[in-house]
């Protein structure tokens, strides 16, 4: 019998990472020492990982330089319409070996440094989370990233290069502690500060109106310095810009006052100012109406906008030199995307430049703004909804409220004329909401200064039209569409499972990488025994990998034939993590109560943060360590039955785990999920999906087959029927004793037996004011977890609905979404070209 193969030797038979060449990896070897010498300091001859990590990191993005040079000038000399996609949050996670994926770098780095006697994925280790998002929306926007760069889009990222992103998560006595996440400690390697593009942002302040107009005066100024992150395309050669802006202090800031003596306070104020990128607001669909925040969103907002329209006055490569004054043309030339409401200052903003700067007649102004932004809607939970309060404005910007009155006032007498005398109409359709403390409604702004409106799921477009927006769909019914999300599968297929990737490229070739929907050409190998054995022994392998991990960081011993049940995600009432947590109290009294049956052993893993002022969500999390402790330690149950509550779940950490997932637990209550993106990376893993019909699940059912999924509980007119008839918890607790075993245990002190009342709070909740309706949903779910494990004891037809699951995975491609952003809101067309690559590449 033939040696099993090394790790090392295993990875260089895996196509899909690229040839390595000898005189490729030759050439590697030497910048790799190149930039090591330069990285050892005079005084260190000894060099860390990190040092190591460093000079690969340099090695690999000299690759890149060539490419994205060549690019900027191609875009220059072609002037295509671009792209600006505007963003509060860009969740990166690692770069390094991304940019190897779509290099085709990956194997010969590999042998590179195993030549020099280091390990890939140890240096690798060394690479910082960029953290700069919460989840699912800025994790979104670096899926399109990778995506628009791969589909040839002149495409530009817009944000905030935050110096704190997410915090990172301690799981402290069970409770959630929160940790400052200081990514820029050792540098970024892959950001290059572009101070000749530094941009003066203005605040606070009033206005002058003069015949000649208007004038925003005695403002504050803060300046914002752009820093530029590589997007490489997946092997086109291709490389775009994310540019994130940082805030600076001007050197006269608190200076000019005439603060005698105070020289040394003036210095330490500019911190105030620089505030403004410290750190990213850690809520996840929920608003926090505070006055730094608004400064971000207006920050990054105006920034922009000054860059957009110097890139679109001038147009030679290097050039600065003015060839372009016509606005009109604006909209052929520029497309805003909107990332929810967070940039809706945008279109107040335009319309400052236009008409105060620019000299532009108001309605022409109008015209350009529509016709140039677009705005994706995310959410329809009401505490998400950006509802900004007047005062506030007034104060920080008035020169904009004065704008957002212009607007609304033009825009009521639309609405007025198409709908005369239905009042109720205008003041729903209002920007400005008038009840209580006057608010401008966010979503509204975007709405009225859009020509395109999306959602992210066909249910969540449906619902906006149907509900939160139906007046507006009435007054515009053309403006809304639909764009379901999707996910690279550069990185989440290629780079987070190439076990997978080369099997399915065994059969298929690899061209499905760039073309996603090939995955259906699977549909031919569902009965094929070799490839039902081949996707097995991927999984198993990963499970095998992920238990060794376990066992590392949590010293719990994992069964690796369990099944790994997963529920990923930020911790939120509506995803309903109680639910998951009633099923496993409920499979656990099972166990205990008949020991001796035959019962499919689980691993139920459990991730994600809460925001810190959430106190349910935190409550939530204390739940599930508790019930962990329990379980675990119960030597009745034995290996059958474990809880695991994953600390610091983050984009490196969802590469790792997706992977090695058996089941995917996407439960929230339907019409509350607007899509979901982690329920796409889990199908497209090989896991299967138990879940209710909401967000993307729906369409994920239609693609892989309603019977490969495990489909389950209210639909949305269930939910509204409830609603109106009134959603009693206690029906539920009374009727079904299983349920009330569980609650009783929680209730009674049973998972807190030192702190009996502990849970009180949440059993209060779930009993008198549960929005999400868990108990409605109960009996179903558990009904459907009973189907889930009598398929996984027959491992053959598991994995053949897993290979439908893979093969339905095609539409859920950010190429694909991307697409049709580009087709039906921006007006460009994407192309699968690829440039030539630039001369200095060996």
């Amino acid at each position: 019998m033939s040696k099993p193969l090394s790790d090392h030797e295993r990875k260089k038979q895996i196509s899909v990472r690229g040839l390595a060449g000898v005189e490729n990896i030759s050439a590697l070897k030497q910048d790799f020492n190149r930039h090591l010498h330069f990285t050892l300091v005079k005084d260190r001859n000894v060099a860390t990982r990190r040092d190591y990590f460093f000079a690969l990191a340099h090695t690999v993005r000299e690759h890149l330089i060539g490419r994205w040079i060549r690019t900027q000038q191609h875009y220059y000399e072609k002037d295509p319409k671009r792209v600006y996609y505007i963003s509060l949050e860009f969740y990166m996670g690692r770069t390094l070996q991304n940019t190897m994926v779509n290099l085709a770098l990956e194997n010969a780095c590999d042998e590179a440094m195993y030549q020099l006697g280091l390990d890939m994925e140890e240096l690798q280790d060394m690479e910082e989370d960029a953290g700069l998002g919460n989840g699912g929306l800025g994790r979104l926007a670096a899926c399109f990233l990778d995506s628009m760069a791969s589909l040839g889009l002149a495409a530009y990222g817009y944000g905030i290069r935050y110096e704190f992103g997410i915090f990172n998560q301690k799981i402290v006595n069970g409770w959630q502690v929160e940790e400052a996440d200081d990514w820029l400690r050792f540098g970024n390697p892959w950001e290059k500060a572009r101070p000749e593009y530094m941009r003066p942002v203005h605040f606070y302040g009033r206005t002058e109106h003069h015949s000649d107009g208007v004038k925003w005066v005695d403002t504050q100024v803060v300046l914002a310095l752009p820093y530029d992150t590589p997007i490489p395309g997946y092997r086109n050669n291709i490389v775009n810009t994310m540019r994130l802006w940082s805030a600076k202090a001007p050197c006269e800031f608190n200076l000019k006052d005439f603060n005698v003596g105070g020289y040394i306070q003036a210095v330490l104020d500019r911190n105030l100012a620089e505030n403004i990128s410290r750190v990213l607001y850690p809520n996840d669909n929920f608003f926090e109406g505070k006055e730094l925040r608004l400064k971000q969103e207006y920050f990054v907002v105006s920034a922009t906008l000054q860059d957009i329209i110097r890139r679109f006055k001038v147009s030679k490569f290097g050039s600065r030199e003015i060839v372009r004054t016509d606005f009109s043309k604006l909209p052929d030339k520029v497309a805003i995307q909107l990332n929810d409401t967070h940039p809706a200052m945008a279109i107040p903003e335009l319309m400052r430049v236009l008409v105060d700067e620019e000299k532009l007649q108001w309605d022409m102004a109008w015209d350009i703004c529509v016709r140039t932004c677009a705005y994706t809607n995310h959410t329809v939970l009401p505490e998400a909804l950006e509802r900004w309060p007047v005062d506030l404005f007034a104060h920080l910007l008035p020169r904009h409220l004065e704008i957002v009155y212009e607007i609304n006032r033009r825009h009521l007498e639309r609405v007025a004329a198409k709908f005369p005398g239905d009042n109720d109409r205008l003041s729903r359709m209002s920007l400005i909401e008038e009840c209580g403390q006057k608010r401008i409604n966010m979503a509204h702004l975007c709405i009225v200064g859009s020509h395109a409106v999306n959602g992210v799921a066909r249910i969540h477009s449906d619902i906006l039209k149907a509900t939160v927006f139906k007046d507006f769909y009435e007054m515009e019914p053309d403006k809304f569409q639909n764009k379901t999300n999707g996910i690279t599968p550069r990185r989440w297929l290629v780079m987070c499972n190439p076990g997978l990737a080369e099997v399915i490229a065994e059969r298929i070739g690899e061209d499905f990488i760039r073309d996603l929907d090939q995955l259906k050409d699977l549909l031919n190998f569902v009965n094929d025994e070799a490839f039902i054995r081949d996707v097995a022994k991927v999984k198993q392998e990963n499970k095998l990998k992920f238990a060794v991990h376990l066992e590392e960081h949590y010293k719990v011993k994992i069964n690796p034939n369990s099944m790994f049940d997963l529920q990923v995600k930020r911790i939120h009432e509506y995803k309903r993590q109680l639910l998951n947590c009633l099923h496993i109290i409920t499979y656990y009294n099972r166990i205990k109560k008949e020991p001796n049956k035959q019962w499919t052993p689980r691993t139920v893993m459990i991730g994600g943060k809460a925001a810190p002022g959430y106190h349910t969500a935190k409550m939530i999390i204390r739940l599930i360590t508790a019930i962990g402790e329990v379980v675990n330690n119960d030597p009745v149950v034995g290996d059958r039955l474990k809880v695991i509550f994953l600390e610091n779940y983050r984009v490196t950490l969802a590469e790792r785990v997706i992977p090695a997932s058996d089941l995917s637990e996407q439960i929230s209550t339907a019409g509350t999920e607007a899509s979901g993106t982690g329920n796409m990376k889990f199908m497209l893993n090989g896991a299967l999906t138990i879940g209710t019909m909401d967000g993307a699940n729906v369409e994920m059912a239609e693609e892989a087959g309603e019977g490969n999924i495990f489909i389950f509980g209210m639909l949305v007119d269930d939910v509204d029927a409830l609603d109106k008839k009134g959603y009693n918890a206690q029906e539920y607790y009374n009727r079904l004793p299983e349920l009330k075993q569980a609650i009783d245990q929680i209730a009674g002190g049973f998972f807190s037996p030192k702190q009996p009342d502990l849970f009180k709070e949440i059993v209060n909740m779930l009993m008198n004011h549960d929005r999400f309706k868990v108990f409605a949903d109960y009996e179903e779910y558990i009904k459907c977890q009973e189907k889930v494990n009598a398929l996984y004891k027959d491992p053959k037809e598991w994995t053949k609905k897993v290979i439908y699951n893979i093969a339905g995975c095609g539409k859920f491609s950010s190429d694909r979404t991307i697409a049709q952003y580009a087709r039906e809101i921006w007006g460009v067309e994407p192309s699968l070209e690829k440039l030539p690559p630039p001369d200095d590449m060996q």
